[in-house]
């Protein structure tokens, strides 16, 4: 048994905490649905400020065990839900206990969810690693903590023991995979499906989703544009197709693209190619040539070429870490 701790702060976001609480208890499920007798995670929610009852930004409350006073056991993992303010300084006796609990066991793991890592910040832990946090708030952390090399980029961020996530939902992602780390791929793919989520993400997808901005713009044949490049990876997505779909010139199409979403029609087609191929070789048994031909891509060379361009690794080595069990 591990014993898990989630440090709630006032005013957290709720899915800060019950984010990862639900990947756990959810991994508990799925080995006593194999027969295993006893939870594999023992979660504890404990506050800063040693009382019961912490209020979050939604309004609901958190029920805790109390303060770290409470904690009689050997903890596993601690993870730092965020908190409402990011100026203030925590309280010196959290921060103390925070650090004494990275000394009694070195290799404890210690992680934080979006602004929970201004918390593990003041601690000092961070000095010399790579973190991140919610995207708004990358360059407020790099200004105040300057020996901490902050990333705005990746959804999480592993450094030796210590694990930091960007926005809210993220601290889902990051728990996952700290359980593929204790249980194995299965088991947190298992957990993934039975959250109904899309895809179990890697840390190093970007948090900034260049498809919200999109859905966000108001130019209407803009978003149907998108749509249809999304829809049909497998179809001729040259400019002047596109062009010629929108009644433009190709000039035309790709300045107002380019305005409207913030990258040329080249390259959003090739982020969109690339996710379309992740979510097949994590969800089928198709070959890499028949994955390319999905795509759009000319073979498997240049499905690897893509993923080296944008994930930086192999589609083989990516379907090894990333497959779901089929």
């Amino acid at each position: 048994m591990k014993h898990i701790v989630i440090l709630v702060p006032p005013q957290t976001s709720i899915l800060d905490v019950t984010g990862p609480l639900e990947v756990l208890s959810k991994a508990n499920s799925c080995l006593a649905s194999e027969g295993q007798s006893q939870p594999y995670y023992n979660i504890h929610l404990i506050s800063t400020d040693g009382t019961t009852i912490v209020p979050t930004t939604s309004g609901m409350p958190v029920i805790c065990e109390g303060g770290h006073a409470a904690v009689f056991y050997a903890i596993d993992t601690l993870i730092i839900a965020g908190r409402g303010v990011y100026n203030n300084i925590a309280p010196g006796e959290i921060l103390e206990w925070i650090r004494a609990v990275a000394k009694k066991r070195p290799k404890t793991r210690i992680a934080s969810v979006c602004a929970g890592a201004f918390i593990l910040a003041q601690t000092g832990l961070l000095n010399g690693r790579r973190a991140t946090t919610h995207w708004m708030l990358c360059e407020q952390m790099a200004a105040t903590f300057p020996k901490i090399q902050v990333e705005n980029d990746p959804i999480y961020i592993k450094d030796d023991n210590f694990y930091t996530s960007a926005g809210i939902s993220t601290g889902i992602d990051l728990t996952l995979s700290l359980v593929e780390e204790d249980l194995g791929r299965d088991i947190a793919m298992e957990v993934a499906r039975m959250l109904v989520l899309y895809l179990k993400r890697p840390g190093n997808q970007s948090q900034f989703s260049n498809m919200l901005k999109i859905q966000a713009s108001d130019h209407v044949p803009i978003r149907q544009i998108t749509q249809f490049i999304q829809e049909n990876t497998d179809k001729d997505l040259s400019v002047e197709r596109l062009a010629e779909r929108m009644s433009m010139s190709g000039r035309n199409f790709s300045r107002i693209f380019t305005r409207e979403t913030g990258m040329s029609p080249a390259k959003y087609i090739e982020k969109v190619r690339v996710e379309a191929a992740r979510r097949r070789l994590e969800e089928s048994n198709l070959s890499l040539d028949q994955i390319a031909q999905a795509c759009g891509l000319a073979g498997a060379n240049g499905l690897r070429r893509l993923f080296i361009r944008h994930l930086n690794t192999s589609p083989g080595l990516y379907r090894k870490n990333f497959t779901t069990r089929l």
